[in-house]
């Protein structure tokens, strides 16, 4: 089994429904269980500023699914939410899944960059994966609590 880091981030209709249902069906995935997840965030746009502030998670899951397949399945539960990818690019969404990070697996390819290239410039990731894994190196972008205290994440709340 392998760790892997997902990030989650809903921002159009019942978004907390879509990040508890995105996780359930995870849970559901084969050689896959949640392992730890984190608070939950109300964190501003990035990206495209006009639409609606985002929630946001992140979880670890623990699986023997290579990356290539847990891909398809975070695609599939995506698409299961009404996810389209018609529109602007990091315009409102009813649920995004990203694939941030898995343990020993690196890949640059058109598909899939592991670790995921942005990380350290996006606060509403680093938030909840912090939660779950401070101490992650991730590698060629440094430690995840030091990419977070580098970043301004003022305007993310915690949600109860």
């Amino acid at each position: 089994m392998t760790a892997a880091y997902v990030a989650l981030g809903s921002n159009l209709g019942d978004s907390r429904r879509y990040l508890t249902e995105a996780i359930e069906a995870m849970a559901r995935l084969p050689s896959t269980r949640v392992a730890a997840r984190s608070r939950l965030y109300r964190t501003p746009p990035w990206g495209l500023l006009e639409q609606p502030p985002f929630l946001n998670a992140a979880v670890q899951l623990e699986t023997a699914l290579s990356a290539d397949a847990l891909l398809d399945a975070l695609l599939s539960i995506e698409q299961a939410a009404g996810r389209t990818r018609e529109g602007e690019r990091w315009g409102p969404r009813t649920l995004d899944l990203d694939l941030l990070h898995m343990d020993g697996v690196h890949s640059a390819g058109a598909r899939l960059t592991l670790p995921h290239p942005r990380i350290a410039e996006r606060a509403f990731v680093l938030l909840p994966l912090a939660d779950l894994a401070p101490e992650l190196e991730l590698p060629g972008q440094g430690r995840v609590a030091d990419l977070l205290a580098a970043l301004d994440h003022s305007g993310c709340d915690v949600l109860p």
